[in-house]
């Protein structure tokens, strides 16, 4: 029985940004490289720390993937303020030219 690793890396990035599961994730990536018990040992020296290595990279890749993402959302909502503080609400009308 084959067990690819893109479907592990699939289910951990869907389980880290869905919103409901996202610290449980992180808290438990963070448990499992600070325990001993591992896939691999940590007393063996290479081997050992191959497997917390991948797995702090993926959070580490995932957590700064959705901070830009999150940046990139905000960056393209644009509010106007009118001198006097009021918000001027605009409505966007999109052209097709054909």
């Amino acid at each position: 029985m084959k067990f690819p690793l893109q479907f592990i890396y699939d289910w951990y990035r869907n389980a880290i940004r869905h919103p409901q599961y996202r610290w449980w994730v992180i808290l438990g990536t963070l448990v499992y490289f600070i325990s001993p018990l591992d896939i691999s040992p940590d007393v063996f020296p290479i081997a050992g720390q191959i497997d917390d290595f991948v797995l702090i990279t993926l959070l580490m890749t995932e957590i700064f993937q959705m901070i830009i993402e999150r940046f990139q959302n905000n960056s393209e909502i644009i509010v106007e303020e009118s001198p006097e503080g009021e918000t001027i609400e605009v409505k966007a009308v999109s052209i097709d030219e054909s």
